[in-house]
């Protein structure tokens, strides 16, 4: 949720950001319409309050008919006031209404536009070049025998799949690597819920009323995951955290859920999109003014994860347009697949700054010298008379069931056999290729 305070202060800003996502400006004016009738109906209520308390010790001091009239209008006056209390709580909704429906303000030097503007930021390995027929990821799992989307349909439906064999094997080495090397910088292992209430994904930035792509569970009102995130963003909710010693960092294992809805006839084929996957999310708890210096650690962490399974990708800026509801940037690292001549996506790592914190009361206690240093910013005036403000959270995908077609594509031999990552190998019990069945 943004800052209505720091809106009221700087329009024209979010009013660019808007621009830049090509989403309604007008929705500035409409969250400062909202507020002002909001404080308006407050204002009423109050004075209406006070004009109530006065007539109250009048009427305790009265006596007689004197008494009898002031009881008359303290009869009407508090009818007024349940009346203004009410107008009060539909202006205060009708705010948090628009508040949650308005996206977070992007950082500076996001590009503007949609899916298809994005800067490409580098490019890092070398394509590897075949004397034979490529094979695709799914072929080569066949020769394996290590997908089965035949059966997994069979089970489940479309976009189902069982991994089985060294395939299976090779997702666990991955994620295994993936949480020892988050390990190493400080990140908390965590096994989290895949099921979570609305109000988890809804503070998430999710919508859940209006959003296809996640399961809901009807009988008992939760959902499912798309994204450890979720679960990960709502374990600190409502609680005030010391941040004095730096980030407090998770890593989430869990298995994801999506429904796909958008994507008829697109990645039909193999497990590049699926219902159900497995991930590795690195979230992060950070200090406002840290949350850029933090958002460029995660991208780095991805992109060793990436050197280590020695595929080319490269790096892209994601444009304004293309941000989820609570990105204010986003960076995605793609990876090289033969057999489709493209990169395609396989982590993405996003500054959501204090958007999730505030719809979620994520806060910490406001240190000295960020009060000193917080004049002519709206939330850190307001939050110095309460001692708190929001944090900051960020995420990134280190690893997920999708980096197998990428380390299948590009680490194939003529025989359909694949040589496995030097530093997967440890995680393989030492196993150097994986061979044809």
């Amino acid at each position: 949720m943004i800052d209505v305070k720091d809106l009221a202060e700087r329009p024209d800003v979010y009013r660019a950001s808007q621009r830049a996502r090509g989403a309604e400006e007008s929705r500035v004016d409409d969250i400062l319409a909202a507020d002002a009738a909001r404080r308006a109906a407050i204002s009423i209520y109050e004075t209406l309050r006070a004009e109530q308390n006065v007539f109250s010790k009048q009427v305790a001091a009265a006596k007689g008919e004197e008494k009898q009239a002031l009881l008359a209008q303290v009869k009407d006056l508090a009818v007024r006031v349940k009346q203004a209390s009410a107008e009060a709580e539909v202006a205060q909704e009708a705010l948090n209404e628009g508040l949650r429906a308005f996206p977070n303000l992007i950082v500076d030097g996001v590009p503007a536009g949609g899916e298809d503007d994005f800067v490409l930021l580098r490019e890092e390995g070398v394509k590897p070049s075949f004397d034979f027929e490529v094979r695709d990821h799914l072929e080569l799992g066949e020769l394996l025998g290590g997908i089965d989307m035949e059966r997994g349909a069979k089970v489940s439906g479309a976009r189902f799949s069982f991994l089985k064999g060294v395939v299976a094997r090779l997702e666990i080495a991955l994620m295994n690597m993936a949480l020892d090397q988050a390990v190493s910088y400080g990140f908390i292992p965590m096994i989290t819920p895949t099921l979570v209430r609305p109000e988890t994904m809804a503070g998430t930035g999710f919508d859940v009323k209006h959003d296809d792509e996640i399961y809901r569970l009807e009988k008992d009102d939760l959902y499912l995951v798309g994204t450890s995130e979720v679960a990960l963003a709502g374990y600190h909710g409502d609680e005030i955290l010391d941040l004095s010693a730096g980030p407090l960092r998770y890593a989430g294992w869990s298995s994801c859920y999506r429904r796909e809805a958008g994507s008829a006839g697109k990645d039909t084929r193999g497990i590049i999109r699926v219902h159900q996957f497995t991930k590795l999310e690195m979230f992060s708890y950070v200090r406002l003014e840290e949350a850029e210096a933090e958002h460029a650690r995660l991208l780095a962490w991805e992109e060793e994860m990436l050197a280590k399974v020695e595929v080319p990708y490269r790096v892209i800026d994601t444009a304004a347009g293309d941000l989820g509801l609570s990105a204010a940037r986003k960076f995605d690292c793609e990876a090289w697949v033969p057999s489709q001549g493209r990169y395609r996506e396989l982590t993405s790592t996003s500054n959501c700054t204090g958007f999730q914190a505030r719809r979620l009361g994520i806060r910490e206690r406001i240190p000295e010298r960020t009060l000193e240093a917080a004049d002519g910013v709206a939330e850190g005036k307001a939050a110095a008379a309460k001692g708190t403000r929001a944090v900051a959270t960020l995420n990134g995908t280190l690893a997920t069931t999708r980096w197998i077609v990428a380390i299948l594509e590009n680490h194939q031999n003529a025989d359909g056999s694949v040589n496995v990552p030097a530093a997967l190998r440890p995680y393989l019990g030492g196993l150097e290729r994986l061979e044809v069945i």
